[in-house]
Formats: C-alpha cells, sequence, structure tokens
C-alpha cells in the first residue's frame, strides 16, 4: 500500500509538474497575443491616422478643384467678352476703313475739279 501510495505520489507530481509546464505554455501564449494585440491595435490607430490626413487632404483637393472650376469660369466669361469686344473693334475698324476709303475717292474727285476751276 506504502508503494502504491508512493507511485500515486509521484505520478501526482509529474502530472502537476505537466500541468504547471502547460500553464505556463498558455501565459507565455497568452503574453505573446496580448503583445500581437498591443501591435495590431498600434497599427490601427497610425492607419485611422493616415486615412484621416487623407480625408483633410481630399477635401482640400476638392475645395481648390472647385476654386478653380470658379476660376476658370469668369475667366470662360472674360474671354468670351473679349472676343466680343474684338468682333466689335473688328467691325469699326472695317467701317473705319471704308470711310476712309470713301473719303480718298471723294478727296480724289475734289482735288481735280479744284486744280482744273
Amino acid at each position: 500500500l506504502q508503494l502504491q501510495a508512493e507511485q500515486t505520489c509521484r505520478q501526482l507530481v509529474r502530472t502537476q509538474e505537466e500541468h504547471e509546464q502547460l500553464l505556463q505554455a498558455a501565459v507565455e501564449q497568452a503574453e505573446g497575443l496580448e503583445q500581437s494585440l498591443r501591435n495590431a491595435e498600434a497599427v490601427l490607430v497610425e492607419r485611422a491616422a493616415q486615412l484621416r490626413d487623407a480625408q483633410a487632404q481630399l477635401s482640400r483637393n476638392k475645395l481648390l478643384i472647385e476654386e478653380l472650376r470658379g476660376e476658370n469660369r469668369r475667366f470662360a466669361m472674360a474671354l468670351q467678352a473679349a472676343e466680343l469686344k474684338q468682333k466689335s473693334m473688328e467691325e469699326k475698324n472695317q467701317l473705319l476703313e471704308e470711310q476712309a476709303s470713301a473719303l480718298k475717292q471723294l478727296i480724289g474727285k475734289i482735288t481735280p475739279a479744284s486744280l482744273s476751276g
């Protein structure tokens, strides 16, 4: 009975040592998982900050695009006004050239008549 008790005791000690080793391995694994989780959280925080920065940049870009579109519309209107003014000036210039030609013809007719008279 004594021998059987000693064997059972040794077996219990071995089982307890195995359980302690398993528990230690589980604790180390849990610590490793916690560290991995902390690392993943840090990466997520960094990525979230990058996304916020990218979103802010996108908002700034959208505003800039709208400003540029407005400026483009103003330039297009100014160009159209300038083209209309140029066309008007060309028409006035054409009219002045026609008047100058008519005056030259009139002077050409008057001058020989005044010289002969």
